[in-house]
């Protein structure tokens, strides 16, 4: 394993503060120490406007001194300045990029959520005594901190930044933090084959060397539902404050929905690459919205769809798990026969089906795009790329199709 590439794993894992446990004193104390922080971003948010400053050295350098002797920042741990400078110039980053684009038009941006950016100086996990520790201006204390299976295996990794959230909705403290551990990435002479993956919108194909399974995700069916009930609600309900809490409701519903079918998809591609000794090649969907120029009704529904969400998680995981992910060139993969080569010719059977005139047989739209996308992902590995085989031709005229609801929920790392 000499030289073998190294690669940092990150993740959030959010831990639910248990409110039961939390007295009167204590959530006086946090509420207070959030309201100090608030007023603090926004009075650093004050001096980034008025000098233009995006560097977070530069800003902490210019107002930490005058901050340590404010009466109202006396108290504070230091390092609440240095988050506060952290968030302060991220927000004026994005505000400054709006108000270019013309999207906002008020001067100077706020700070209104009830979140404290925290670093590793500011908190500190104690795993045994199941609790958190928390530095404030009263001193440090301590917060009862229940965690599950899932949040162990995160025992052993390095913590980083955190995020201490609270939710006005449901009352209810929420802690955000960042995990990372160095993860060794296997070498490109270990793999055996090559997985392909074509995204498409309402279902992901994958093909191997004797298998190619599509994932019926529904997703454009899904998508399309929620898109019809935020527009009734928009259009039926009146009242600002119910129809925002619905919109809000519905959205969240949808994506935690669609993120749970990616997820188990994903987990799904990774057993197989496990199995198989194989890469993962995906396409490189770069600057797809940009050809996106149809009818009106076609490019909203292309547009909601989430392709480089399923992406990115698989993506992730692969890291995790050491397996390497290639990007190709999408272009043309659904166009040339995976058997002889020739150009292909929509099929007068089937919409989803192309017609080889030289096999004189049809085959799977997608079946066809993820074997083009395995045999390019195969070029850049030291394979033998006249051994990737093309999968069984009874599978390249009707995949296994397989539902993603159906699939098993385990969460793969």
């Amino acid at each position: 394993m000499l030289n073998t590439p190294l690669v940092t794993v990150k993740r959030t894992a959010c831990f639910r503060l248990d409110s039961s446990a939390l007295d009167t004193k204590l959530c006086t104390i946090l509420h207070h120490l959030t309201d100090s922080y608030r007023q603090l971003v926004n009075t650093l948010l004050l001096h980034t406007v008025t000098h233009h400053i995006t560097s977070f050295t530069r800003l902490k350098r210019e107002t930490y001194h005058d901050l340590r002797n404010h009466t109202n920042y006396r108290t504070l741990p230091s390092h609440y300045i240095y988050t506060a400078c952290q968030m302060a110039t991220t927000i004026y980053k994005s505000f400054r990029k709006r108000q270019r684009r013309g999207n906002i038009t008020k001067p100077v941006p706020q700070f209104k959520k009830p979140v404290i950016m925290l670093d590793d100086h500011l908190f500190r996990i104690d795993w045994e005594q199941r609790r958190l520790s928390l530095a404030t201006p009263t001193g440090r204390v301590h917060i009862p901190l229940p965690y599950s299976t899932y949040h162990q295996k995160f025992r052993e990794w390095k913590t980083g930044q955190a995020w201490l959230v609270y939710r006005t909705n449901t009352d209810t403290w929420f802690l955000h933090v960042v995990f990372s551990t160095v993860v060794p990435q296997r070498p490109e002479t270990s793999y055996h084959d090559v997985i392909g993956v074509d995204v498409n919108e309402n279902n992901h194909t994958i093909a191997t060397h004797k298998e190619i399974i599509r994932f019926q995700t529904k997703e454009r069916h899904i998508r399309t539902a929620y898109y019809r009930k935020r527009r009734n609600i928009q259009q039926k309900i009146r009242c600002r404050p119910v129809q925002r809490k619905l919109l809000t409701k519905y959205r969240q519903r949808e994506r935690r929905r669609l993120k749970d079918l990616y997820h188990k998809i994903s987990n799904q591609i990774i057993r197989k690459a496990q199995q198989e000794h194989a890469a993962i090649a995906i396409e490189n969907l770069t600057h797809i919205r940009q050809r996106m120029r149809y009818s009106k009704r076609l490019n909203g529904r292309l547009h909601r769809w989430s392709f480089r969400q399923f992406q990115q998680i698989l993506e992730d995981k692969a890291r995790a798990h050491g397996i390497a992910v290639i990007r190709v060139n999408p272009r043309g993969t659904s166009s040339h026969c995976p058997i002889c080569g020739v150009k292909l010719l929509s099929s007068p059977n089937g919409p989803r089906l192309l017609y080889c005139p030289v096999c004189d047989r049809d085959f799977d739209r997608d079946a066809v795009g993820s074997t083009a996308i395995r045999r390019r992902g195969a070029d850049h590995l030291p394979l033998n790329v006249g051994s990737v085989s093309v999968p069984p031709e009874s599978l390249l005229r009707k995949p296994l199709v397989v539902e993603a609801g159906n699939l098993s929920a385990a969460f793969v790392t």
